[in-house]
Parts: C-alpha cells; sequence; structure tokens
C-alpha cells in the first residue's frame, strides 16, 4: 500500500510539474521537478526513501526510455554527424570515467578507485530532458543541435556499461584494463548483434502478425510496449549488453517496419505514439521528482557524517562539476578545431569558441545519471558478513549535487551564450511555424478519420474529412499558400483502375467489349489531366491490350452489340466501374496513411472516389438509416475534435505552437464542441 501511495504522489507530482511549466517557460521541467520532489520531502520530513532491486530499477526506467529516444531519432542526421557524434558518446565518456575516477580517489582515498570511476561513468550520460527544454529556450546552432541529440542518445549506452564493469569491480574486488577491455567488447558487439536479431525477429512478427489479418491495435501497441523490457531481459540472459542491444532495436524501429502502409498502421501509429508520449513523460518526471526527494536524504546522511566537512562537500561538488565541464569543453574544442580546419577549411574563430561552449553547457545531467547512482547496491559483498557498499551516500550525494549544477548552468549560462534572434524575424518565423502546424494536426486528424472508418460510416467520416479540407484550404488562403490539384495522385487513381480494369479483363471476368471502352475513358482522362503528356506512360498497357485483343479476337467479336444485350453491358460497365474505383480507394487510404503525398491531396481524391463508388451502389436510404447516420456524424466529429486538442496540446508541449496560437485554436476546438453539443 505504501509503494501504491508513493507512486501515485508523484505522478501527481509529475501532473503538477507540466502545470507550472506552462505558467513559468524559461525554467527547465527538470528543475521544476526537483524542486517539487524537495517540497515532497520536506513536507513528509525527509522519511521517503525509495529502494529498488538495480537491475528492476534499470529495466522500468532506463529500458523503455532508451528504446523511445532510438525510436524517434532522426537516422539521417545521426549518421550524418556520425563522427563527432560517436567521439562524444564513447570517447568523451571513457575520458570523463577516468579523469573523475582518478581525481576524486586522489582527493577522497576512502572512495575505492573503481568506485569512483563509476561515478565518473554515470556522470558520462547528457539529458534529452534537459536538452529538449533547452531546444525550446534558445537557438542552437544546427550543426550543436545534431550533435547533442545523437549523443544523449549513444552515451547513455556506454556510460551505462562502463558503470556496470566499473560496480562489478567493486562488488568482486578485482579489476583487469584488459579483462575489461575484451569483457567491454564482447558486450558492446553482442549487444548489437542481439538488437539487430531481435529487432529483425521483432519486424517478423509484426509483419506475419498482420498476414494473417492480426491488425488489432491493443495487440500492436501491447507488443511495442514489452519489447524494450524482453530485449533487455533477453541480453541479460545471454550476458551482452541490454542497453545496447534496446538502443539498436529502436533505431531498427520493430512494431513500424519500413514500407508497411496501411489505415491500421496509421490507426497503430496514432495510438502508439500517445502512449509513448505519455509512459516517457511520467518516467522522466518521476525519476526527476525522486531525486528531489532523494537529495534531503542523501544530503543528510553525508551532511552529517564528521569524518567529512560540509565545506569540502561543497567543494567537492563544485570541484567534480568543473572538472566535468572543462574535460567537456577541451574534448568538443580539440573536436571542433579538427573540424574547422580538415572538414571547413578556415581558421578558428570566436563563434567557433562560443558554439563549443554551448555544447559544453548544453550537456547536462538527469535521468540516466540518477537511474545509475541508484542502481548502486547497498550491499559490495552479499551474505554473511555484509559489507556495506564504500561510499554509497557520499556518491549519491556528489551525483546529485552535480545534476543540480549543470542543469542550473545549461538553464542560465547557454541562453548567454546561444546565438541572439531577431525579435522581427523570430516573429515572422513563429507566425509561419503556427500556420504550418496547423496544416500539419489538421492532416493528422485526416488520417486518424481515415484510418478509423468503416463501411458503416463511411459516408459520415467523408463529410467530416471534407470539413477539415475545407479549413485546411482556409488555412491556406490566409496565408498566402496557393493549393494546386495534385495530378500526380490523380492519374495514379486513373491508373489504379486501369490495372484493376486489365486484370479483371485477362482473368475473363468481365468481357473485353466493356473493359476496352472504359479503359479508353480512363487514358482520355489521363490524357487531359496531363495535357497530352500521357502517352509514353501509357504504351506498355496497349501493347498488352493489343496482343489479347488478337488472342481473344474471335471471342471478343462474339460480344459485340448485337450479340449481347445493351442492358446486360450497362450493368457490366456498372460493375467494372464499382470494382476499379474500390480498388483505387484501398491504395488511396494507404496513401493517406503513409503520407507520402500531402494527406488533405489523398484525402480530397480519396473522397470523390469513396462518393462515386457510394453513388454507384445507388442505395435509397430509409428514415432510420438517415437518423442512425446523423448520429454517427455527430460520433464522428466528437473523435475528431477530441483528437485534435490532444494534437494541439502535443504540438505546444514540443514547441511547435506559440502559447497564443494553441490558446485560440483550443477555444475554436471547443466552441465547434459546444455548438455540436447544443444542436444535438
Amino acid at each position: 500500500m505504501e509503494a501504491l501511495t508513493l507512486g501515485l504522489l508523484l505522478l501527481v507530482a509529475v501532473l503538477a510539474s507540466s502545470l507550472i511549466d506552462q505558467i513559468i517557460p524559461r525554467v527547465s521541467l527538470p528543475l521544476i521537478q526537483i524542486v517539487i520532489g524537495l517540497l515532497i520531502a520536506v513536507v513528509a520530513g525527509g522519511e521517503v526513501e525509495v529502494t529498488l532491486d538495480p537491475e528492476l530499477f534499470l529495466v522500468m526506467f532506463i529500458a523503455p526510455l532508451l528504446y523511445d529516444e532510438a525510436k524517434h531519432a532522426d537516422k539521417q542526421a545521426l549518421w550524418r554527424e556520425r563522427k563527432p557524434v560517436l567521439s562524444l558518446a564513447i570517447g568523451l565518456v571513457v575520458a570523463t570515467t577516468l579523469v573523475i575516477g582518478f581525481l576524486l580517489n586522489a582527493f577522497v582515498p576512502s572512495i575505492p578507485l573503481a568506485a569512483a570511476f563509476a561515478l565518473g561513468a554515470a556522470l558520462g550520460p547528457t539529458d534529452a530532458v534537459a536538452v529538449s527544454s533547452l531546444s525550446k529556450q534558445v537557438d542552437i546552432p544546427k550543426r550543436q543541435a545534431s550533435m547533442l541529440k545523437g549523443e544523449l542518445l549513444l552515451n547513455d549506452a556506454s556510460g551505462i556499461v562502463s558503470f556496470q564493469f566499473a560496480i562489478a569491480a567493486v562488488v568482486t574486488g578485482a579489476f583487469s584494463l584488459i579483462d575489461a577491455s575484451v569483457d567491454f567488447l564482447v558486450e558492446f558487439v553482442g549487444g548489437l548483434t542481439l538488437g539487430v536479431l531481435l529487432g529483425l525477429l521483432g519486424n517478423w512478427v509484426v509483419k506475419r502478425a498482420r498476414s494473417i489479418g492480426v491488425e488489432n491495435t491493443n495487440f500492436h501497441v501491447l507488443f511495442e510496449v514489452l519489447i524494450p523490457f524482453l530485449i533487455y531481459l533477453v541480453a541479460n540472459v545471454c550476458h551482452v549488453s541490454g542497453v545496447i542491444a534496446v538502443v539498436v532495436a529502436g533505431l531498427i524501429n520493430v512494431t513500424s517496419p519500413k514500407g508497411v502502409i496501411g489505415p491500421s498502421v496509421s490507426r497503430m501509429n496514432i495510438v502508439s505514439g500517445s502512449v509513448w508520449h505519455v509512459l516517457t513523460y511520467a518516467l522522466n518526471g518521476i525519476v526527476f521528482v525522486l531525486l528531489g526527494t532523494q537529495l534531503p536524504l542523501a544530503m543528510q546522511d553525508t551532511w552529517e557524517n564528521v569524518r567529512i566537512t560540509n565545506s569540502t562537500l561543497i567543494l567537492l561538488v563544485f570541484g567534480l562539476t568543473f572538472v566535468l565541464l572543462a574535460t567537456r569543453f577541451l574534448w568538443v574544442l580539440a573536436m571542433d578545431l579538427y573540424h574547422v580546419r580538415r572538414d571547413e577549411k578556415r581558421r578558428f574563430g570566436k563563434g567557433d569558441l562560443r558554439s563549443a561552449l554551448i555544447t559544453t553547457f548544453c550537456g547536462a545531467k538527469g535521468t540516466i545519471t540518477l537511474s545509475i547512482m541508484f542502481s548502486i547496491p547497498t550491499y559490495a559483498v552479499y551474505g554473511p558478513p555484509n559489507v556495506p557498499f564504500p561510499q554509497r551516500e557520499l556518491l549519491i550525494f556528489l551525483a546529485c549535487g552535480v545534476i543540480v549544477c549543470t542543469l542550473l548552468l545549461a538553464t542560465f549560462v547557454v541562453p548567454l551564450l546561444a546565438p541572439a534572434r531577431d525579435k522581427g524575424e523570430e516573429e515572422l518565423r513563429r507566425i509561419d511555424q503556427d500556420a504550418a502546424t496547423t496544416m500539419d494536426i489538421m492532416r493528422e486528424v485526416i488520417e486518424m478519420l481515415t484510418a478509423q472508418q468503416t463501411r458503416e460510416n463511411r459516408a459520415e467520416t467523408q463529410a467530416v474529412i471534407r470539413s477539415y479540407n475545407d479549413r485546411l484550404a482556409r488555412i491556406k488562403a490566409n496565408n498566402g499558400i496557393e493549393s494546386e490539384m495534385n495530378v500526380e495522385l490523380r492519374v495514379q487513381a486513373l491508373m489504379w483502375e486501369y490495372e484493376r480494369a486489365m486484370e479483371l479483363m485477362e482473368r475473363g471476368v468481365v468481357s473485353g467489349v466493356v473493359a476496352y471502352r472504359y479503359m479508353g475513358r480512363l487514358e482520355q482522362a489521363m490524357q487531359l489531366l496531363q495535357h497530352g503528356k500521357g502517352h509514353g506512360t501509357l504504351k506498355r498497357w496497349n501493347g498488352r491490350f493489343r496482343a489479347l485483343w488478337h488472342r481473344g479476337v474471335r471471342a471478343v467479336l462474339r460480344e459485340l452489340p448485337g450479340n449481347t444485350e445493351l442492358a446486360e453491358q450497362t450493368e457490366e460497365m456498372r460493375w467494372l466501374q464499382t470494382a476499379t474505383r474500390t480498388y483505387a480507394v484501398e491504395h488511396l487510404e494507404a496513401a493517406v496513411a503513409s503520407s507520402q503525398v500531402p494527406t488533405e491531396d489523398a484525402a480530397a481524391v480519396l473522397v470523390e472516389y469513396q462518393r462515386s463508388v457510394a453513388a454507384l451502389h445507388d442505395a435509397r436510404p430509409t428514415v432510420t438509416s438517415v437518423i442512425k447516420a446523423g448520429d454517427r456524424t455527430e460520433d464522428i466529429k466528437r473523435k475528431a475534435y477530441t483528437f485534435e486538442l490532444e494534437q494541439i496540446q502535443s504540438a505546444y508541449e514540443d514547441d511547435r505552437l506559440s502559447r497564443a496560437h494553441a490558446q485560440r485554436m483550443r477555444e475554436s476546438v471547443q466552441l465547434m464542441q459546444m455548438d455540436l453539443e447544443d444542436s444535438v
């Protein structure tokens, strides 16, 4: 019961931090959450003590956070900046581990060298939430931003693996550099290989499930949530790095294999994105709030330790922070100097020095560092007699102090170093970004509606999609964005019809006369759209048809008017139109889900085709069906408005919408919701 109460209290604290972050946007969210944790500890009298099994803590917090970071990483930017990213993620982490380990052991001999290395390794990874918070406040140069995002993804793995080796050295009491290097290589390569194999296996499972008709969103999202935990546990059983395996599987993106598109995939991605957004936000927030709750307890035990003075503790925290940042600055400076002289062929200037300082101070520590430190075992040797881990409380105290110092420096120093933005240009950029983001939100709602439509609610869904297309058109008109007909997409839709008609004729499902007449119409429509430039595209189709015509000329002649009733041909033409347009609808639904073409264009063509198919069926509705259709339309609108509000909030949290514009959009949607309820 106590664990449940603590968990609920932590979630409430995370919710409170989200509200405060809206009121005080200039203060980074991690700092707000740490302060809330401190207040909880003060109210509780400093008695909030959390003890988790180290492996359980790594699985619960680190595995899902790293998987989500890897899944959303910009692979192209990661590959483009691979050299500096690997330098920061591996080289700098090792350098930080060694420098801090040797210096800390020299100044505090009571901390064994291996334990000091463990602290250095834990201070290697940068914090993703802190970096994203900074990117909202300052204009970080593009190259530095790409490097930081790649670093925070990969240095988690190298830092954790180094930390685990250092802790193992403390527990076993033996350390060999050669053995550790070999073990590190085995764990790294083994984790990399296992991550690739499990990632490919996961892709195969997803594709296999879809091939047998398993399109259940609950199944696929639950499978994705379980993936990082399963991979981490399997890697531990195989004695390789679970962290690296999880990162590699995230980069492969197990549950969204490349090239798999369709309404069901779109629906799954919508739900999956929402689930992971909430999960990672909660996990990150809980860890920072935990940091705040543990600060008084960690500080109190260490603060009251008579063997080390309080002034020495403060000097150690400041000294470690200085050494950490100095090591990082020198490493980044050397790396940028090499880049400027070798790649850009120019002298190193003041701007380059400022960029190096920005990269240095943006390396704030946070979630991963604290998670790693919490995983330090209470005892170095288990079993009677239990030997406490040497200076565990002091190490956690120093780590907490450095985390707070780096977060404060990142929050208040980086804005002084980052390039100043022109207010006029910034305002214009913000207006353009608001408009672009608004259109993206409209498109996301259209994709969601397309993914969730069924045969029963198709007509009503089309009506709601048309209303969103109209809103998109108004936004484009208000911002001077020209909206031209997507000729290529319409021609492609006609080609899909042409392919289907050809296939049905070759199989003998429809007669050659009817198929040829209809394909002739499709050719004329394509030539009109392309202004007579479409002949080359259709040469191979005309050749195939002529060959088919000559092979079956006698059979076709028997079907000419006079031998076949006109009514039968008319009905056959009607059936052929329905079949070919239904075939085009299936491909257009996939085009909407894939986002390979502008969503509003694909949705507009899709709605036209769906309306034409419905007209071909020509079923006169009853009064009861009209009432049911009206109810379905209201339900679809409610879902669309709710989803739109969620996307507005998500865009605002990601700094893609200004506060004022997000508020106006919310009010507009809320007015539509009120109007909808009043009209019922």
